[in-house]
């Protein structure tokens, strides 16, 4: 190698530069090829400098060349070691169980359906709330990858609802590269792989201050049905909260607190610790009802619509009972019920809440009108003006008329709602009316007292009842076969109207199950020419109703009736008894089925025979408020006090309802199949509610 240059201090440190030959910067490859110099090849490594320290420790050590090992004396065998057992390797999960949601969504689940049970209700739940599934994008496969993005979140949760705090959801999207230019590209798909994992158990559970309920904690602690090793179930743990607060509200508790639930996860334990902060608030009994507006409703009248005396045990559902009484008066447009302390709890005894009922009156007075049409019935307006709280509390005043081309009305009804208790009606009823049918024409004027006890829409009841008193008058006269009208008879009936039912169905208006069984009695006197006669009216009617499915309604109806005691000339027309009609036997006039006189007008009867049975079908039409109702109606009256089977007439049709949320408006068409010589060839019915 080339020394340093003259210019250059020899004892100087030589750079990079300084070691590289001019001639390998002139011409490299030239002189690579030349190879490493003889002389430096014979160069030994370089030698340290006497003077620095580490010369001075310097050995000479030999190869150990051809050097022998000394022999190590073998180990005894410990025959009492103790292994290790590794049960955390747990096997793997074979994937493989496909559920298809759609063409462009599957999930895989493991193979071993113990390894998640709740796989039938999970796929239920995300298939309601899947963002793929409520969103159609089909064929777009960017926005199907980032609605599987939101999916995956959701999988995730549900899983932990389920208790899978360790579950891996992992997702693939298969036809998201597809070229542009292919030329049938694939539909894009989700693929969820689902591995849920150790479900996690309860841990401590701490319900807060519920112990302070006393001799009531067992059974309200009872009530929370969640235990530490109970699976850690979301929806479980929010059912039991509903059902504790439930039962503090049943159990005497109103002023009863629960805040939202917590959950601590531990990992290491596979538990969650549940905490529900609850406060019971002190025990109480009812006390009185109390009002803002004494002189619209008295506290006394509201204590009377309350289902609660004073002194009984405090409970949520009989407090929230009496709110929609109150509505259901309407006469109240808004109601909030307080309880207010009135005595602390003491020694061990419940406390008394008095219920403060704060109203805001509603519009009292209404204009209502209606309007119909039936075969032999004809065209009817109704129309009536009322008030509904003229006579405080709930003392109502009605005035009504109709104007038809068959009947004609005007009428005035006195009634007083909720009277002496929930429910129950005492009114009066003065009409005078004139009736033109077929079977007679009468003009009557009428009072009718009653009490009752009746089942409404909101509160629907299984036994009801009603007892009243009949004043009538009426002059009546029949026609002959050239239709002309006989002499007018006169006749004054007293009646004592009597009625009772009980009622298993669903609803007053549209009943999808159950049963009603009815009994109406009326011990009536009646004069005429002179002679005076008794006789008892009775009638009993039975209605079965059976849901088919999620769409049919199977219905059926009899009612037999009577009158005892007087022979039918003895009997006011329009007393008698009738069938035929929307009411009655569709496909037949009204009141146009029984005996009939030498001019071939009908008589009505002593006895009344009716069956009926339909098929009430929903369809898809108009969101499913359509229905299709195909029927067969059967009935007879005969000149006999026993109901009987003898000359019964048949009527067929079908009709439509069209379901409102204040029942069913109903249109019926029928035709007789053993049609008389004044029998018409087709009947249209329209109305409001079910025909039964």
């Amino acid at each position: 190698m080339a020394g340093p240059a003259a210019a250059q201090d020899a004892s100087a440190q030589a750079t990079l530069k300084d070691l590289i030959p001019d001639e390998a910067v002139a011409d490299p490859e030239a002189w690579a090829k030349r190879g490493v110099p003889p002389e430096a090849q014979q160069q030994t490594a370089p030698q340290p400098d006497p003077a620095s320290p580490i010369a001075e420790g310097l050995v000479d050590i030999p190869w150990p060349g051809d050097a022998e090992l000394p022999q190590l004396a073998p180990l005894t065998p410990e025959g009492d070691i103790q292994f290790a057992q590794f049960d955390s390797f747990e096997k793997p999960v074979e994937m493989g169980s496909e559920e298809r949601i759609s063409n462009e969504l599957v999930l895989v689940f493991p193979t071993e359906t113990s390894l998640f049970p709740q796989r039938p209700e999970f796929l239920r739940r995300f298939k309601r709330l899947s963002t793929i599934e409520r969103l159609d994008d089909s064929g777009s496969a960017a926005k199907l990858a980032a609605q599987a993005r939101v999916d995956e979140l959701l999988l995730l949760r549900l899983l932990r609802i389920y208790g899978y705090y360790d579950a891996v959801v992992s997702r693939s999207v298969a036809g998201l590269d597809a070229p542009a230019d292919a030329a049938r590209p694939e539909a894009p798909q989700v693929r969820f792989n689902i591995l849920p994992g150790k479900q996690y158990a309860v841990g401590a559970v701490d319900l807060g201050r519920l112990a302070e309920a006393g001799p009531d904690y067992p059974l309200l602690r009872d009530t929370f049905e969640v235990k530490t090793g109970d699976p850690l179930l979301a929806d479980k743990i929010l059912e039991e909260q509903f059902d504790l607060d439930a039962k503090l509200g049943e159990t005497g508790y109103p002023f009863a607190k629960i805040e939202d639930p917590s959950l601590v996860v531990d990992h290491a334990r596979v538990q969650g610790d549940v905490t529900l902060p609850v406060t019971p608030g002190g025990k109480y009994n009812f006390g009185q009802v109390t009002s803002n507006l004494p002189r619209f409703m008295s506290g006394k009248h509201l204590g009377e619509i309350a289902r609660f005396e004073p002194g009984d045990l405090y409970q949520r559902s009989l407090d929230l009972d009496l709110r929609r009484a109150i509505l259901a008066t309407g006469i109240v447009a808004a109601v909030t019920v307080t309880p207010v302390v009135a005595t602390a709890p003491a020694n061990g005894q419940p406390g008394t809440v008095d219920m403060a009922v704060e109203m805001t009156p509603a519009k009292l007075r209404t204009l209502a009108g209606r309007i119909g049409y039936g075969t032999g019935e004809g065209f009817k307006v109704e129309a009536s003006w009322e008030h509904r709280n003229l006579f405080p509390p709930e003392g109502l005043l009605r005035v009504r008329a109709i104007a038809g081309t068959r009947e004609q009305l005007a009428g005035v009804t006195l009634r007083k709602n909720n009277f002496h208790g929930r429910d129950q009606i005492l009114s009066l009823d003065a009409f005078v009316s004139t009736i033109d049918y077929d079977a007679y024409r009468a003009r009557t004027a009428s009072v009718v007292g009653k009490f009752e006890r009746v089942s409404t829409v909101l509160f629907q009841k299984p036994f009801s009842w009603s007892a009243g008193l009949e004043l009538v008058a009426t002059g009546e006269r029949q026609r002959d076969a050239a239709g002309n009208l006989g002499p007018r008879q006169t006749y004054f009936v007293g009646a004592l109207p009597l009625f009772a039912q009980f009622d298993t169905s669903d609803d007053l208006l549209n009943p999808t199950r159950g049963f009603r069984v009815g009994l109406r009695l009326s011990p009536e006197t009646s004069r005429t020419n002179n002679v005076q006669s008794f006789y008892v009216r009775s009638q009993a009617d039975a209605s079965y109703y059976q849901s088919i499915g999620e769409r049919i309604v199977l219905a059926g109806r009899i009612r037999l009736g009577s009158i005892t005691g007087a022979a039918l000339t003895d009997i006011a027309p329009s007393r008698r008894l009738y069938a035929g009609g929307g009411g009655s036997v569709r496909g037949y006039g009204y009141k146009a089925i029984g005996p009939r006189d030498d001019q071939g007008d009908p008589t009505g009867g002593r006895s009344l025979t009716e069956v009926a049975f339909e098929a009430r079908i929903r369809t898809g039409f108009f969101g499913g408020a359509l229905q299709i109702v195909p029927f067969v109606d059967a009935g007879t009256v005969g000149d006999a006090a026993l109901p009987g089977f003898d000359q019964i007439k048949i009527g067929a049709g079908i009709g439509a309802r069209y379901l409102t949320g204040f029942g069913p408006v109903r249109i019926d068409v029928a035709v007789p199949l053993n049609p008389g010589p004044h029998d018409a060839a087709v009947a249209v019915y329209v109305g409001l509610g079910q025909a039964f």
